[in-house]
């Protein structure tokens, strides 16, 4: 029989988004069938497919407690999920960078507060250009930016939600040189863009009108990607049973060069845009990879 695929998405996007569309074109080539289903919908039965695939649920941040109860449920259900939801659960929270500079990557400084604790920390910053972002967060949600110790930012502060932020200095090399996304499908490197953000921005994200363009990345570049993902698998590999396979079957590295040295912004295992329309080969390599799991 046919092995049928949940593409979970958000009530946003129902259909996917149109450039992510060319897969579900990929999955009858590898003998898979494959259909959108919103996250949220509780008139699903996620049983009765062979996988659920995670791909726009792009509003899992805003609604992250009712999102780890559904992985929950597809877990009882004994559905399985790409990727694994206990590396979903652990990369929902970007408190996994202080993980993954503990097994040596080299990741942007960041350091974690809450509460009243995240004046003091900005305090302890003072005179440096700072991001100040949620753990738990997406597409520069509840992300703000200014010089630590001015009253611009502390107004912006103020508004900021009751939350555990990322504090981290604000990285100039972003709107001069971009910054890298490396996709990676099956644990094997697929292709990278750089995305630039406006004139006068720091968001890279489209919506914000930022650009990406398909680009090769160094060697050295490269190589520190795949350093990133090693690390996760180090990690994945102290969870309780059972066991991550093999690591992720689908994963998306982010970082900036500074000083000639990567340094990693975020490993992206949930929903990471794949830049399909600037390599279209992705789908098929995506695909392929889903098809070695099941």
């Amino acid at each position: 029989m046919t092995k049928r695929i949940a593409i979970a998405t958000s009530a946003d996007w129902p259909e996917l988004l149109p450039e992510e569309r060319p897969l579900l074109d990929a999955f009858p080539a590898a003998g898979l069938e494959a259909v959108p289903a919103v996250w949220t919908d509780p008139s699903i039965d996620w049983s009765a497919f062979d996988a659920v695939l995670l791909r726009s649920v792009w509003d899992y941040y805003t609604r992250h407690l009712e999102f780890t109860e559904w992985l929950g449920q597809l877990d009882k259900a004994g559905v399985l999920v790409l990727n694994e939801t206990d590396q979903v659960r652990w990369n929902s929270d970007k408190r996994y960078l202080l993980e993954l500079r503990e097994q040596g990557v080299a990741i942007v400084p960041s350091q974690v507060a809450a509460g009243a604790c995240l004046r003091e920390v900005v305090a302890g910053l003072e005179g440096q250009q700072i991001v100040i972002k949620p753990t738990v967060s997406g597409a520069a949600y509840n992300t703000i930016r200014g010089l630590a110790g001015s009253a611009e930012l502390d107004a912006a502060m103020t508004e900021l939600p009751e939350d555990v932020y990322l504090v981290q200095p604000f990285l100039p090399e972003i709107q001069t040189d971009g910054e890298w996304s490396l996709l990676f499908f099956g644990g094997e490197y697929s292709h990278a863009v750089v995305k630039r953000p406006a004139a006068g921005d720091y968001r890279v994200q489209q919506m914000f009108g930022g650009e990406s363009t398909l680009e090769e990345p160094t060697p050295a570049i490269l190589e520190s990607a795949k350093i990133a993902l090693s690390a996760a698998r180090t990690v994945f590999n102290t969870f309780p049973a059972p066991p991550p396979r093999s690591g992720p079957t689908y994963a998306r590295v982010d970082g900036v060069v500074v000083n000639g040295r990567f340094l990693l912004m975020e490993l992206e295992l949930i929903e990471p845009y794949l830049f399909i329309p600037e390599h279209p080969p992705a789908a098929d390599h995506l695909v392929s990879a889903i098809a070695a799991q099941l």
